[in-house]
């Protein structure tokens, strides 16, 4: 019998209090080897290292890819949870052409007189492009396809979110000069206070992990004197880490033992956003470090920006039109490029207006892109699908 005041078991619900700093210093101290890992090409400052050249050449056979895919899963839940994906973008014109686009997004924010603010750091220090997802396919839709239509992003937000996965961005410029960022964890629970955090009881903060995958994408040469992103690899394997990181003694051991590695252009790091990290400082004299920071959300959760992803899709199929008549964009691109843009999930709809016909949910707004590139429909018939789609969702 359980009576008005008996403790629910202590695992079940988590405190600061549970938070001691030598059970989270025997957690993380592991070492990653390399035999463990056989798609890796190296482990440097305990984070493991791979070459995309290799990746893309490995993913030609469906089991060789699923093989890399479930090591990398392993790697970001119970591994260092971050990897370094050496040359992700082999397209560096299409790089150059994006980074175009938000140094003038960030341009016209500093001639309108806006600042980007920081979740952890000084606001105004450093530019941020909030909705840089849908600001890039608005402003330069094939730019938008040809970036979004690499399989490297795929293939890994495939490994830890499975299909049906949303996809936004914001890009983050740390200035020279630039202080670092405090150390923490990132959404959904990273962004809640210590207070919050501890409502919900454990098992939340594990899944909280399993709803989003980080990314980072270099879009200029990161030597340390820019500050790349600090990492405490394993950190994401203790559970009560999402109270941890706000306390000082944390902290002050994050400062003591993070590690960074220097990024090339076109270099990509991934990680579970339960692992302790933080922008470093720009000591650099004349670095402006430009990273696109993907944010990749499970469908089973929701992602932080709110994104017009039908304006998105109006914007994009007649540019998906026009590279598949050019032959310049595979259809695994135009794959990857509308998953990145369109809504994969069905729900929440209005299932009196929005029927399931034919199966257990009505069709995506990405199944209806695809439908309407199959029939090579005009762009103002695709355009009136969308908004009959979306009043049919509408409550």
């Amino acid at each position: 019998m359980i009576t008005q005041d008996a403790a629910p078991p202590a695992p079940f619900w988590l405190s600061q209090q549970d938070c001691q700093l030598d059970d989270f210093i025997r957690t993380i101290s592991q070492g990653t080897a390399l035999a463990d890992y056989p798609h890796a090409t190296a482990v440097k400052e305990n984070i493991l290292v791979y070459d995309c050249d290799q990746v893309r050449a490995l993913a030609a056979s469906k089991a060789s890819l699923r093989a890399l895919q479930a090591e990398w899963g392993k790697a970001l839940m119970d591994g260092p949870g971050v990897i370094v994906l050496q040359r992700a973008i082999d397209d560096t014109a299409t790089l150059e052409q994006v980074s175009g686009v938000f140094r003038a997004l960030i341009a016209e924010q500093h001639a309108s007189g806006q600042a980007g603010g920081d979740h952890f750091a000084k606001p105004g220090a450093n530019d941020r492009i909030w909705n840089a997802q849908q600001k890039l396919c608005l402003r330069a839709p094939e730019a938008f396809a040809r970036y979004y239509s690499n399989p490297v992003f795929a293939w890994i937000a495939e490994a830890w979110l499975g299909p049906a996965y949303q996809m936004t961005a914001q890009v983050n410029v740390v200035n020279p000069g630039g202080a670092a960022q405090a150390p923490h964890r990132d959404y959904h629970l990273g962004f809640q206070s210590a207070a919050s955090c501890a409502a919900y009881p454990a098992p939340v903060h594990q899944m909280s992990a399993l709803l989003t995958l980080q990314g980072a994408v270099a879009h200029c040469d990161m030597p340390l004197a820019s500050g790349p992103t600090l990492y405490l690899p394993y950190s994401q394997r203790y559970q009560a880490g999402f109270l941890a990181w706000q306390q000082r003694p944390f902290r002050d051991y994050f400062a003591r033992h993070c590690v960074q590695l220097p990024l090339s252009q076109g270099d990509a790091v991934f990680f579970n956003p339960a692992l302790f990290h933080a922008a470093g400082h720009n000591r650099s004299p004349d670095i402006r470090r430009m990273a696109n920071l993907l944010q990749v959300s499970s469908p089973f959760g929701r992602a932080m920006e709110a994104l017009d992803r039908r304006a998105m899709s109006a914007a994009l199929y007649p540019a998906l039109q026009a590279l598949r008549a050019e032959e310049t964009l595979s259809a695994d691109g135009i794959v990857h490029a509308i998953a990145a843009c369109a809504e994969g999930y069905a729900f929440p709809s209005n299932l009196d207006r929005d029927q399931p016909i034919g199966g257990m949910a009505p069709p995506t707004q990405q199944q209806l892109m695809h439908e309407a590139l199959a029939q090579d429909w005009p762009a103002a018939r695709f355009l009136d699908a969308l908004d009959s789609q979306a009043w049919r969702q509408q409550a």
